[in-house]
């Protein structure tokens, strides 16, 4: 799981990204407020990132959810960058600390930092966008992007013309491995001798590095390239701009990417992060949160495939049908690509 830009992407956003270390979080201008907070239990929400939330990806649409949470309830809202793992604890510290009700991390790898600040605040809700984190004020969202990514690979596998296609992540993380392996699965129920070669990064806003994954897989014959990057991502689409005269085609990862290089990006597997985090907000308010984890999916109006209204008709009839009828499958439950050992889906 995790950005907007146009056709011929400049790499210098990766310049973007600057580390900041608080004990509290920040002001301006990063803060937004609505004024006076409405009666709700929801009055201040926090939300912690490892990337900018104008990366046009994963950690946009978390800033754009609080911005939600703050129409909806009236409430202040904030966000901090943190760019290094001893930076979690103190970030979740200084939100609680500061009275905040609900605070997000933004990311799996803020699991073990909730899981040990939560219970030393009580008062306030921890939740992680992916991970593991669960139990009393602490929770977790988990989203179902491989019934997205299941599907964008069933399409490039019936599309491929080389049989190689290749996948760039930032980090390996659960949820990224897990969109990763639906994404594969997709190809092979098609194509089962087709190679999809799967590498990451160890960033998530190196653009240079992304477009130099993104080339050396074009040069092994990759005619379909998967990114889920982030603001690393960027170089990918960029890599694959300069290579689409040969057929070279990518997807998006998160949010809608196609604005990002719309003469290359096909569809895109999209997380509607807002509405997760709404629907979190919501729990909260109404008294409901519990710890659980909230487990979301194309029945619940988080996942989505978004086609590029310009490439869609490159995809055969035929391909679409497919592409659709598993998809019902998978709204009506027939296809799990991904079995929850909670077995919780809510709310």
């Amino acid at each position: 799981m995790r950005r907007v830009r146009h056709t011929f992407l400049p790499l210098v956003v990766s310049l973007l990204t600057v580390s900041c270390s608080r004990s509290t979080p920040p002001a301006t201008p990063s803060a937004s407020t609505n004024g006076p907070a409405a009666a709700s239990a929801v009055r201040k929400v926090g939300l912690l990132v490892t990337g900018p939330v104008s990366d046009g990806g994963w950690n946009e649409i978390a800033w754009k959810g609080c911005q939600q949470i703050k129409d909806k309830f009236g409430a202040e809202i904030n966000n901090q960058l943190v760019t290094r793992p001893e930076q979690f604890e103190s970030s979740f510290r200084g939100y609680a600390s500061a009275g905040y009700d609900l605070v997000f991390g933004h990311g799996a790898e803020f699991s073990d930092a909730a899981m040990s600040v939560g219970p030393k605040f009580p008062k306030t809700k921890f939740v992680v966008t992916g991970g593991t984190a669960h139990g009393g004020n602490v929770s977790h969202i988990r989203m179902k992007m491989e019934e997205g990514t299941y599907l964008l690979g069933l399409i490039a596998g019936s599309m491929t013309k080389s049989g190689k296609l290749g996948q760039i992540g930032g980090q390996p993380l659960e949820p990224v491995k897990q969109a990763f392996a639906a994404f594969e699965k997709g190809v092979h129920a098609v194509k089962p001798q087709a190679v999809v070669t799967t590498t990451y990064l160890g960033s998530w806003n190196d653009a240079n590095a992304g477009k130099e994954q993104a080339l050396a897989l074009i040069r092994q014959g990759a005619d379909f390239i998967f990114p889920n990057a982030d603001a690393a991502g960027n170089g990918v689409f960029q890599a694959v701009q300069e290579n689409a005269s040969k057929g070279v085609l990518a997807f998006g990862a998160n949010s809608d990417q196609t604005a990002l290089a719309p003469e290359v990006i096909l569809a895109s597997s999209v997380l509607n992060v807002p509405r997760a985090f709404l629907l979190v907000a919501e729990s909260v308010n109404d008294g409901k949160f519990d710890g659980a984890p909230y487990v979301l999916g194309m029945k619940d109006e988080v996942v989505s495939v978004v086609y590029n209204p310009a490439l869609k008709a490159r995809i055969p009839a035929s391909v679409q049908t497919k592409a659709d009828a598993v998809r019902n499958d998978i709204l009506a439950g027939k296809l799990v690509l991904v079995h929850d050992e909670t077995g919780t889906s809510r709310p």
